[in-house]
């Protein structure tokens, strides 16, 4: 094994990284899992560009700087890959407790964050193990509430999650808290599976608002809508039974695919021909029978896309960038899949581009949760003024 084979190994298992993960991550092409275990292995000589931006991937995590003074804390719930924490991060807020079951979207999340993340939400000794804090962050699962899911609602024990919630509330009472799901989560179950929701939060003495939000509208080229609920604790800031909060104005900033699209784009990103006549083929069998399913191609001049979901990476049907001269069109990368949901460019995806789009379609529009941030945080500034 050559010397810098082994430096290549050394590095990528000091990050906890697979060989694909890191041939995906650091923008290998087709069969770079092969090409790099080649290379560790010293059966070929490496490249000296990829070898070097191997060495430097995830050299510093760049959100794990938290302020010394925070000017609240925070906790967050179902975190997924840390979508909703940035904003509140930004606005000098300090994590004092992160949960999530996923391993692979731990490893995205401790790669960027650093800290401690508690698996099972529902083993967690809320007493024990959670440190008082002033707001809630939670994006409680999606799945059974989803178009895509079985619309099991509270009878999917995924659905009874948001219960822990609840008692993490109850026992913990912080300031305020901010709830994300998908919009379908209003209409689920004529209505009912919002209702439960909501009735619990406001039996705990907490103002409840939502308002679904469009990610489109806050300057990423994405129709995606999500429901946001936040709530305030009534006895703490004296506040009346009929209290709403102000949720963010849309900017309505226009937008444009070719902005966060890749100038450069390896061609494993184009799907074969053969994936491209089935996509052709199931869309004019759906039109026969008058429904609008199938697939999307999209070009850099594209106002929005359809929604990022989870199941991107089977076939990248609801989103396909078109590429002309009579190739198929692409997939999205894993980087031009943050930038629809507004993550920081220096977010590191350290996991398989499958993983990776299983985690940015379960993720969140950043820039709606920036402005929820700023107006839940100005509000419970005003409220603390107010009181003085």
């Amino acid at each position: 094994m050559s010397k810098i084979g082994c430096e290549l190994k050394a590095k990528r298992e000091s990050l906890g990284m697979s060989i694909k993960e890191m041939a995906d991550a650091t923008g290998m092409p087709k069969d770079g899992d092969k090409i790099l275990r080649n290379w560790e292995n010293g059966f070929e000589e490496p490249d000296k560009r990829q070898a070097k931006k191997i060495m430097k991937f995830a050299s510093e995590r760049p959100f794990s700087n938290e302020p010394e003074a925070p000017a609240f804390r925070y906790i967050d719930l179902f975190a997924g890959i840390g979508g909703i924490r940035i904003p509140f991060q930004e606005l000098d807020g300090a994590c004092v407790f992160t949960s999530e079951w996923d391993s692979f979207a731990q490893k995205t999340y401790l790669m960027n964050f650093g800290g401690e993340i508690y698996g099972d939400i529902t083993k967690v000794c809320i007493e024990k193990d959670i440190p008082d804090f002033d707001i809630l962050l939670g994006g409680f699962p999606c799945q059974p509430f989803s178009q895509a899911g079985l619309h099991k609602g509270f009878s999917d024990t995924r659905g009874t999650l948001f219960f822990n919630i609840e008692e993490i509330i109850r026992e913990k009472r912080p300031k305020a808290f901010l709830l994300e799901n998908v919009k379908q989560l209003k209409g689920h179950d004529h209505g009912r599976t919002y209702k439960v929701i909501e009735e619990h939060l406001k039996a705990l003495d907490y103002t409840v608002t939502s308002a679904v939000l469009r990610a489109g509208d806050f300057g990423v080229p994405q129709n995606r809508e999500r429901i946001y609920i936040v709530g305030f604790d009534k006895k703490y800031y004296g506040l009346s039974d009929n209290y709403e909060f102000t949720f963010p104005d849309p900017p309505k900033t226009p937008t444009r695919l070719g902005n966060i699209l890749e100038k450069k784009v390896d061609p494993k990103y184009t799907i074969s021909e053969r994936l491209y006549d089935g996509h052709k083929r199931r869309k004019e069998e759906h039109k026969k029978k008058g429904n609008g399913f199938g697939f999307s191609v999209f070009n850099a001049n594209s106002e929005y896309t359809n929604t990022l979901s989870a199941r991107y990476y089977k076939d990248g049907s609801e989103i396909l960038i078109e590429q002309g001269n009579d190739i198929p069109p692409r997939k999205l990368t894993p980087r031009e899949c943050a930038r629809l949901q507004g993550f920081p460019e220096e977010f590191i995806i350290p996991v398989s581009d499958t993983r990776a789009y299983k985690q940015f379609g379960n993720s969140v529009a950043v820039p709606v949760i920036r402005e929820i941030a700023k107006n839940m945080l100005d509000t419970m500034n005003s409220m603390e003024q107010r009181d003085k």
